[in-house]
């Protein structure tokens, strides 16, 4: 039976390389799909990874019927057993539904790839859908890490390498971005502090020793 199966982590652990990879096992073994994306840090209509991979996709704008788009293709001949959709934090609550009706309508295979919180750490609209929705949340096994080597869980908004919690929540950027208005990922501690990698001196891993002696002179004592 065909599933709605959603890939959630934070920024930078892996979920686009992983939608081109999943892209990739499905096309090869013969099966035919679509390549969905949203603000896409390359540009319109393009599915790409950090790694330096990409594929052509079809952007979805706010107003794009899903459901009508898939059942236009349909008509006009062309075979769909899979979509990949990636992004799937931006895509409207009405937009989730309309693929998960191709799921249980059309035995469409979905597989969804995004971001759970924003950067104030509440659900995107998108995200919050599919996990009401999704037959299957999967989060990614590879984790993101805050600059101090813990498991990062909050993607935070950088202004000039200072953290920020205004704005708007859509804003594209990258968590490599050398713009002014950036991401990092952070674990929860960090976070609640504010503890930017440029606060914390860009001091990621200490590769100092530790400030002890080793005491051999006591043993035994």
């Amino acid at each position: 039976m065909a599933e709605l199966i959603y890939f959630a982590g934070t920024m930078d652990c892996g979920k686009s390389t992983l939608a081109l990879q999943t892209d990739h096992n499905h096309a090869s073994r013969g099966r035919s799909g679509l390549v969905l994306t949203k603000f896409d840090r390359a540009g319109e209509s393009v599915l790409s990874s950090r790694l330096g991979l990409e594929v052509p996709a079809i952007e979805v704008s706010d107003g794009l019927n899903l459901r009508r788009f898939v059942v236009d293709r349909l008509s006009n001949g062309h075979r769909i057993d899979y979509l990949i959709c990636d992004e799937a934090q931006f895509y409207t609550p009405e937009q989730v539904e309309q693929i998960a009706q191709l799921v249980d309508d059309l035995a469409i295979d979905v597989f969804a790839f995004g971001i759970l919180t924003d950067f104030r750490t509440k659900l995107f609209p998108g995200s919050a859908r599919l996990l009401e929705l999704a037959d299957r949340v999967q989060y990614l096994q590879v984790e993101a890490l805050c600059w101090c080597g813990s498991r990062a869980l909050h993607n935070a908004r950088t202004v000039d390498g200072i953290m920020t919690t205004d704005g708007d929540q859509v804003m594209v950027g990258d968590v490599s971005s050398t713009s002014e208005v950036s991401y990092e990922v952070l674990c929860r501690r960090h976070y609640r502090a504010r503890l930017t990698s440029k606060r914390a001196g860009n001091a990621h891993m200490s590769r100092e020793p530790l400030p002890f002696d080793s005491g051999e002179e006591d043993y035994g004592r």
